[in-house]
C-alpha cells in the first residue's frame, strides 16, 4: 500500500495498484500525517508570518504563496504579528512546535525577530524585505527605485510641488526617492503627510495636506491603501482627482484598480517573490543572500493619464 500511495520507487503491478485504490476508496482511508512526518521527517507545511493579513497586499502574497506552495505539494500555516516585536517569538515558537519544514517571514525585522528565529532553528526566508540581513536570505522589492520611477511620472505631467504620504523617516526608501527625484528636478521636497499604511491613515493625511499652507498639485503615496484614502480626503473636499490633484502609490493591489478613478500604482512582483521565496525553503543554495527585485508603473487615471 505504501508504493502506491505515496508512488514510491518499489515496482507496482497495474492490476495491485488498481486493487489498492479501490480498497482506499471503499474504506475511506487518509494517510496519518503525524506518522508520515515521523517516517520522513517532514510536515509538508511552511509558516508564513505576516503583520496584517487582512491588509490587500498581504493578502495577495499570502495568496501567491499559498498557490506557489501548493504547486509544490506543501500546506501553508499563516500567523499574524501585527507588527508588534513582542508578538514575533510566541508566534515563531507555535509554528516550531507544528515542526514546520520551514517558515517565511513578511513582518519586519527586529533583533528580538531575529532572536526567536534563530533560537528556532527553522530554516528562515525573508519577504518583503528592504535590506540584506546577515545570515538569512531575503527577497525584496526596489522601493527607492519605485518611488524615482514615480516621481519622475509626476514630473513628466509637470507638478512642481508633490506631496509625500507615508511612514516618514530616515529610513524609509520610498521617502528618500521622492526626495531625491525632486533634488535632482531642482525642486524642493514638497509637505509630508505621515500616516499609517492604512486606508485611515491615507485618509488623515490627505486631509492635514489640503489644511496646509502648501497645497501640493500632486501626491506620492507609501501604499495603495494610502492613496485610496487620500482619494476619500480628496473627493470630501471637492478635489477633482486628477485635474486638481494628481495622485500615484505604491504596491499594486487589485485595490488600486477598483478606486475612483483608478490609482496608477508601483506594481510589486509578487507572485515572483512567493515562487522565489518557497525555492529557496526547497532548494537552500546560500545561508545568506538578498534579492532584490525591480517594480512596474502601471498607469492608470489617477496620475492624468488616460482621461
Amino acid at each position: 500500500m505504501s508504493y502506491t500511495i505515496n508512488s514510491g520507487t518499489g515496482a507496482v503491478a497495474a492490476s495491485t495498484r488498481e486493487r489498492v485504490e479501490e480498497a482506499i476508496r471503499v474504506l475511506g482511508y487518509r494517510p496519518n500525517a503525524a506518522a508520515r512526518t515521523l517516517k520522513i521527517g517532514s510536515t509538508k507545511m511552511f509558516g508564513v508570518v505576516v503583520p496584517d493579513s487582512s491588509n490587500p497586499f498581504f493578502a495577495q502574497l499570502g495568496r501567491a504563496l499559498e498557490d506557489a506552495a501548493a504547486e509544490r505539494g506543501y500546506a501553508l500555516i499563516v500567523v499574524n504579528v501585527e507588527g508588534s516585536p513582542d508578538g514575533f517569538g510566541p508566534s515563531i515558537r507555535n509554528l516550531a512546535s507544528r515542526q514546520v519544514d520551514g517558515i517565511i517571514s513578511a513582518a519586519g525585522i527586529s533583533l528580538s525577530a531575529l532572536a526567536a528565529l534563530s533560537e528556532s532553528g527553522t530554516p528562515t526566508v525573508l519577504v518583503n524585505q528592504f535590506e540584506a540581513v546577515e545570515g538569512l536570505p531575503a527577497i525584496g522589492p526596489d522601493l527607492y527605485g519605485g518611488a524615482r520611477a514615480a516621481m519622475e511620472h509626476l514630473l513628466w505631467h509637470g507638478h512642481q510641488t508633490i506631496a509625500f504620504v507615508g511612514q516618514a523617516g530616515p529610513n524609509d526608501l520610498r521617502e528618500r526617492g521622492w526626495r531625491d527625484a525632486l533634488a535632482a528636478a531642482g525642486l524642493p521636497a514638497g509637505p509630508i503627510a505621515a500616516g499609517a499604511y492604512t486606508r485611515e491613515g491615507g485618509y488623515h493625511a490627505g486631509q492635514e495636506l489640503l489644511a496646509g499652507d502648501d497645497i501640493p498639485t500632486a501626491i506620492f503615496a507609501s501604499s495603495d491603501q494610502q492613496g485610496v484614502g487620500v482619494l476619500r480626503a480628496l473627493h470630501e473636499a471637492n478635489v477633482s482627482v486628477p485635474d486638481q490633484m494628481a495622485i500615484v502609490s505604491f504596491d499594486g493591489s487589485p485595490e488600486s484598480e477598483y478606486s475612483w478613478p483608478a490609482l496608477t500604482t508601483l506594481e510589486q512582483p509578487v507572485r515572483t517573490m512567493a515562487v522565489d521565496a518557497l525555492e529557496k525553503l526547497i532548494s537552500p543554495t546560500e545561508s545568506s543572500s538578498y534579492t532584490l527585485y525591480p517594480t512596474r508603473l502601471i498607469v492608470r487615471q489617477s496620475c492624468g493619464c488616460g482621461r
